[in-house]
């Protein structure tokens, strides 16, 4: 009983945590001692005496030794940790190489979540074949033998082993290493600064080791305290067994004896146990430190071999172009020039070279007779504002319904990409503070409304009498949407919570716009538009985007409706997700992809448009949009074609008369027939690309007017200081409204708590012209505009307007 015990505490000791999978050079013979990591018959009390006496033995930390019926290493067999490279395993493995050689023997070292492998032992001084990441990795088993380990397809190894139990020892242990590998990669990315964790790290680990050692000296000075205890009651039981007591008291006392004896042996087999342990941790954080100074030097050299290639690559792309790094900014030749770039569709190669970073600060001259003047502009001043403004007074007091055809042309800054984009990896775009270099003197609000640049389809689709064929038209209006984006790769400001934007063009086009930012953390945006031609459009969009290295993913979250007045049909739909390609190198380019389903919520007609997402082994045209219109039963009876930046046409679906080719070749004849192109984007204005690649639309967003709210994105200071060039004061003002904006943040959530301390009632944050109500079509929770901003405008009255700006 006492050694049953005995065997449970001492057990096999450290050695176990050594080998992943147990098991030693190969199957123990009956009588023989275990592998590394295997408690044999070498474990007990023998096994715990040796350790008392200060010699490592099978179960207290040392090597167990196989008997002398243990079998050699079987061919193509593994060894465990013990072996002398601190590996978590090691040995032959047969790998697949092609169809000629079949498969071949290979030396595997599987380390610190890494599976490499190498023609021989020898070669491991100098030469690795190959080296796989666990943490990324599939383990697969094929049969008795074969397994394949594969981190999704760029490496992929096809391995066998000598035996099923050898097959398992490796997996066991790949497996243990992958979760390993994982659990350090997820710490690691939870983790904030690299460096600064790193000697934090460093600094724990010593910290930690100096701990353990005066740990271990504590159960030193405890261990010769129980071995002086221990001795003075075996002498004073011994001394009671020299006494005459009865039969059952001499049993009694011999029991005590014995375990008095196995709780020393015990006690000294623990304190060896715990030295063996610290010393294991002082060899291995060695090994631990360089590994991790390796990494980190490997990580920087990457990071400027990638940046150095970035440049090198803009350069041979300009070099290729015929371009230079500062373009001569004369009139003629810049429109000459440019105008070309405009003229292609869709081709990568044709846009500007704003998007590309340079490498060190340049000296940037800037024209003088470039859409407005802006003598002194690059100068601190607020002369050059007011007289801006005052321009923009003068245009509107000449006439209304005239609206502005250019904006001051975009400056050449230097920008180092790199240094920005490095630290965003994986987070969310919106949260991230950016300079005013990445964006267009636009805001959200103000990209929200150019939903409505191609309105007449709305128009037209209110006049329809057939509920189909205005859903046709809707179907169009939605993708047109898109076309202004196809050029358009710089990011629109975020709004501030509170900010406005209205575009009243009643007078001109029939409708009236307004937008309001209604929550900051998610950003969301609330748009309602009404039209006197008989629509309603209404939307709140949320924006949640992701940098993913080389692209950028935005996805919008949210429903768009529409109603139409007449016939009180009610369609609704979401957004596809936008991509933003090339990041880091080569020129930008903006891809949409996914499926629109629009609903009409009246009378059950269905459109399904499908945005094709581009590649360079696809046939077809690219930015294809393909749509079928369907009644409630299914049925088929328009079909959309075209692109989402140039055009959409609608053909009519016949009802098939026959099952035979020549029928169908008939019915392709007469849809080609009954072709209608349904909308077809606008030509950009002359030096567009000067201008961001604005849309007319988009050009009058941002002109000045007078009346509007004190919360409308034309009176954000930084937006006007970045469209009149000044960057630097942009950036500067930038800052200053964001930390103005955490301010009245902090003071909201400091007034809830006080409010939640004293029990009374806290209204939080609410929109000013729109509420929050639940949908009664789509049971979603939206913002939906409760009214009177265009009775205030009229009346002047601001009164309730938060101050933002």
């Amino acid at each position: 009983m006492a050694a049953t015990e005995l065997r449970g505490v001492v057990g096999p000791g450290p050695a176990t945590i050594a080998a992943p999978g147990g098991g030693g050079a190969g199957p123990p013979a009956v009588g023989g001692g275990g592998g590394r990591g295997d408690a044999g018959p070498g474990s007990g009390v023998a096994s715990a005496t040796a350790a008392a006496a200060g010699v490592p033995g099978p179960g207290a930390g040392g090597v167990a030794a196989g008997g002398p019926g243990s079998a050699p290493p079987a061919a193509g067999s593994g060894g465990s940790g013990a072996g002398g490279s601190g590996s978590a395993r090691e040995g032959w493995l047969f790998k697949w190489t092609n169809y000629i050689k079949g498969y071949q023997r290979r030396w595997f070292v599987l380390s610190n979540g890494l599976l490499s492998y190498y023609r021989s032992k020898a070669e491991m001084r100098h030469t690795c074949r190959g080296t796989i990441n666990l943490a990324t990795a599939n383990i697969t088993v094929e049969d008795s033998c074969n397994f394949i380990i594969s981190n999704g397809g760029a490496q992929t190894y096809h391995l066998k082993a000598s035996s099923e139990v050898e097959r398992q020892r490796w997996v066991t242990a790949l497996e243990l290493a992958k979760a390993k590998a994982v659990k350090m990669l997820a710490e690691s990315d939870e983790s904030g600064d690299e460096e600064s964790v790193s000697q934090t790290d460093k600094t724990e680990l010593q910290n930690t080791l100096r701990t353990l050692s005066s740990k271990v000296e504590d159960l030193s000075t405890c261990n010769d305290l129980i071995a002086k205890h221990g001795t003075a009651l075996q002498r004073s039981l011994s001394e009671l067994e020299s006494l005459k007591l009865p039969a059952e008291s001499n049993e009694k006392i011999k029991q005590v004896n014995e375990r008095a004896t196995l709780f020393r042996i015990t006690s000294n087999a623990m304190i060896n146990a715990c030295r063996d342990f610290l010393m294991l941790a002082q060899t291995h954080s060695k090994k631990w430190q360089k590994s991790l100074q390796y990494e980190r030097d490997q990580r920087i050299r990457l990071e400027e071999t990638l940046e150095q290639l970035a440049k090198q690559h803009n350069h041979l792309e300009r070099a290729f172009r015929g371009a230079t790094v500062l373009p001569a900014n004369t009139p003629g030749s810049t429109g000459s020039g440019k105008d070309q770039c405009c003229s292609g569709k869709g081709d990568m190669s044709d846009e500007d070279d704003e998007n590309e970073f340079f490498d060190a600060p340049e000296i940037i001259t800037m024209p003088e007779n470039l859409g407005h003047k802006r003598t002194g502009s690059n100068i601190s001043g607020a002369s050059s504002d007011i007289s801006l403004d005052e321009q923009y007074k003068h245009q509107l007091e000449e006439t209304k319904k005239e609206k502005r055809t250019r904006i001051p042309y975009k400056p050449n800054y230097s920008l180092n990409l790199w240094s920005i984009m490095k630290n965003c990896i994986g987070k969310e775009l919106s949260k991230i503070p950016m300079p005013v270099n990445f964006n267009e003197p636009l805001s959200m609000l103000q990209r929200l409304t150019e939903d409505l640049e191609y309105h007449e389809l709305l128009d037209r689709a209110a006049k329809c009498e057939n509920s189909l064929e205005q859903l046709c038209y809707v179907a169009a209006f939605t993708v047109s949407s898109y076309s202004t984006t196809v050029f358009r790769t710089s990011k629109p400001f975020n709004p501030l919570l509170g900010e406005t934007f209205e575009l009243d063009r009643l007078e001109e086009s029939g409708y009236r716009s307004l937008c309001e930012q209604v929550s900051h953390h998610p950003p969301a945006a609330a748009h309602h538009a009404e039209s006197k031609n008989g629509w309603t459009l209404r939307q709140e969009i949320k924006i949640t985007s992701k940098f993913r290295g080389k692209y950028l993913s935005i996805m919008p979250l949210g429903t768009i409706h529409c109603i139409f007045h007449a016939t009180g049909h009610h369609y609704t739909w979401k957004k596809v997700t936008t991509t933003v390609h090339n990041i880091i190198v080569g020129k930008l380019w903006i891809d949409q992809s996914g499926e629109i389903d629009i609903v009409n919520h009246k009378t059950g007609d269905k459109c399904n448009l499908k945005f094709v997402p581009y590649s360079y082994f696809s046939r077809d045209v690219a930015r294809k949009v393909t749509g079928e219109v369907t009644d409630p039963s299914g049925k088929v009876h328009f079909a959309l074609l075209g692109t989402w930046d140039e055009k959409m046409d609608c053909f009519k679906v016949q009802p098939s008369s026959g099952e035979n080719g020549g029928d169908a070749r008939q019915r392709g004849h007469e849809a080609e027939e009954s072709r209608v192109m349904l909308w077809k984007r606008n030509p950009l204005p002359k030096n567009a690309e000067n201008m961001y690649y604005f849309s007319e639309l988009a050009l009058t967003l941002n002109a000045w007017e007078g009346g509007t709210a004190p919360t409308d994105s034309r009176l954000r200071p930084d937006q006007r200081l970045m469209e009149n060039g000044r960057w630097d004061e942009a950036n500067a003002e930038k800052q200053r409204l964001e930390e103005k904006q955490r301010l009245s943040r902090k003071k909201r959530e400091a007034e809830a708590m006080k409010a939640t301390e004293d029990g009374t009632p806290y209204d939080p944050y609410k929109a000013l012209w729109f509420e929050r109500k639940k949908d009664p079509v789509t049971k979603e929770l939206t913002h939906v505009y409760r009214g009177e901003y265009w009775e205030c405008k009229e009346k002047q009255d601001w009164g309730s307007c938060p101050d933002i700006f």
